[in-house]
């Protein structure tokens, strides 16, 4: 994607805002949720959500179940209590900070 810079500083909002929406869901499951609602344009790799994820666990923000499923093992992520208030607050930095682009980028449609 050509614009995937833009898209790294809300990496952590876009994952808690979809554990908000589904309750819990494993990192795989992650990629293909945020593949479907972007149409194929936004692609979240192993290699920038699983840092993003063990980040915020070690914030407190996620908690991890861990579910036997088909003789393996499957790390399942929510939001815990802490978490769920966190992602209130991102959702309100990211409109605000949306409004005031959007005012940048066009005055004359600015609300």
């Amino acid at each position: 994607m050509k614009n995937s810079q833009l898209y790294k500083g809300s990496l952590n909002t876009i994952l808690m805002k979809l554990l908000e929406e589904n309750g819990k869901m494993y990192g795989y499951e992650i990629t293909q949720k945020v593949k479907e609602i972007t149409k194929g344009e936004l692609k979240i790799t192993e290699g920038a959500l699983y840092p993003a994820l063990h980040k915020l666990e070690a914030e407190g923000v996620l908690e991890v179940e861990v579910v036997q499923v088909d003789n393996r093992l499957r790390k399942y992520y929510k939001l815990t209590e802490k978490g769920s208030a966190e992602t209130v607050n991102k959702l309100a930095e990211l409109e605000e900070f949306i409004k005031n682009m959007q005012t940048i980028v066009n005055p004359k449609l600015s609300y």
